[in-house]
């Protein structure tokens, strides 16, 4: 069965965490609308912040995966006709990212 975050209320929001491209009114009432607290950085907010001597800008967890797949070849592109091959080199694909930055401070 797989795992499914509990569903957000008045009492225990969840989290909603964009880029500016959902910096939009719309979107926010949405957001609310179904009780999570959006984290959503407003056009140009970033751009001042850059600016900050020492400020690294932050790349969402989605955005940093995408890249790190990127990375590999047969993924970004396409070369199995097949849905299952592409399939099982996605999931190897997977795997070997979270071998390489898996650390284990006592592995036994």
């Amino acid at each position: 069965m797989p795992f499914l975050p509990p569903l957000p209320d008045e009492e225990n929001p969840q989290h909603f965490c964009a880029d500016k491209e959902y910096d939009y009114a719309d979107i926010r009432s949405v957001i609310l609308l179904f009780f999570y607290q959006d984290h959503i950085k407003a056009r140009g907010e970033e751009q001042k912040e850059l600016k900050t001597p020492g400020y690294r800008a932050r790349r969402w967890v989605c955005e940093r995966t995408h890249s790190w797949m990127n990375r590999f070849r047969r993924i970004l592109i396409r070369w199995e006709k097949k849905v299952d091959n592409y399939l099982a080199f996605l999931h190897l694909a997977c795997a070997h990212i979270v071998w390489k930055n898996c650390t284990l401070a006592d592995p036994f």
